[in-house]
């Protein structure tokens, strides 16, 4: 499904964003197996708040890296761009290292991830976790449900692909807390991709039938959540999410961003609505991206992807960057 193209989100904001993604990337691909989580986070967001900056927008991070008190840099709330008050008013939503532990330890998956959208098209969500299932294009509207269990949902998506359940493969964050929901998607045959990090990755997966998984299952980042709805805006499929709170402090922070329901269930375009950008650049390789290389000589390479709702187009973006330290 597409959306009329915004008027706001001019045509030059797509590739704009590949370059604000690409360098953070190339920053945190410093310290690429380092060990050092905390040094290649703070390159990356140094990187991507400068890059923004640059840009002729009024941004506010709605998505980030986490409430002003907390982050230095890229909180929630922060205005960025070269136009503030004058420019278009764009949403972002933003992990300029999308798996902190995996650069460190030089794992497969991580990216640099944001996603644009008119002001008040992206949901304001707090930095909790979020309960997520989602499922590739192709299927019938709300064919998957959070509300129900995951044998449901499974047996479902089964019938709706005309094969037995322990045909179908779920992609599940390896956490200690999804122990009770990989044995029951084991029980029932199901073949369970255990990831280490990275679940917005893990959520695009089920659009790419190259990566064979059928449904993305689990409890992750809820800022994540909404960076991955934004993915499945442009390029298709279907998202549940749901907030989760650990104690009242966490219910407090969403009733502070305007989060009235805590119990509801969002779908893929009360996440992300309207028109929306998304775009991610590699930072290690990947089952969606190649990782930054860093070569004699210089130069850089990038391998980033940059999508748009309005259209449906995905563009593929191979770079060269020389100079760039």
């Amino acid at each position: 499904m597409t959306t009329p193209a915004s008027k706001v989100l001019d045509r030059v904001l797509v590739l704009e964003m590949v370059r604000v993604t690409e360098a953070a990337a190339i920053g945190a691909s410093k310290l690429i197996g380092r060990g050092d989580e905390k040094a290649a986070d703070a390159a990356a967001v140094e990187c991507m708040r400068a890059a923004l900056n640059e840009l002729a927008m009024d941004g506010t991070v709605v998505i980030g890296e986490g409430e002003r008190d907390e982050a230095p840099m890229l909180y929630i709330g922060e205005k960025v761009g070269s136009a503030i008050g004058t420019g278009p008013k764009i949403d972002i939503a933003l992990d300029p290292l999308e798996g902190t532990t995996i650069t460190a330890k030089a794992g497969p998956n991580a990216l640099a991830v944001l996603a644009v959208a008119e002001e008040g098209n992206l949901l304001n969500a707090p930095d909790v976790y979020m309960d997520k299932l989602a499922v590739g294009p192709g299927y019938p509207e709300g064919i998957i449900d959070l509300a129900k269990s995951p044998t449901e949902n499974v047996k479902a998506v089964a019938a709706a692909k005309g094969v037995a359940p322990d045909e179908i493969i779920v992609c599940v964050l390896d956490r200690p807390r999804h122990a009770d929901l990989i044995a029951e998607l084991r029980g029932l045959g199901c073949g369970v991709v255990l990831i280490g990090d990275g679940d917005v990755a893990g959520v695009i997966a089920v659009t790419n039938p190259e990566t064979t998984i059928d449904l993305y299952m689990g409890q992750g980042g809820a800022p994540e959540g909404v960076l991955a709805a934004a993915a499945l805006r442009c390029v298709g499929g279907q998202f549940n999410g749901r907030l989760v709170f650990r104690n009242e402090d966490e219910r407090a922070r969403a009733r502070k961003w305007g989060i009235a329901d805590l119990n509801r269930i969002y779908t893929r375009d009360e996440l992300a609505k309207g028109d929306c950008i998304f775009a991610a650049t590699g930072v290690t390789d990947g089952s969606l991206l190649k990782g930054v290389k860093r070569l004699r000589g210089g130069l850089l390479t990038t391998h980033s992807v940059v999508m748009r709702a309005s259209t449906g187009t995905v563009r593929w973006v191979s770079g060269e960057h020389r100079n760039k330290g």
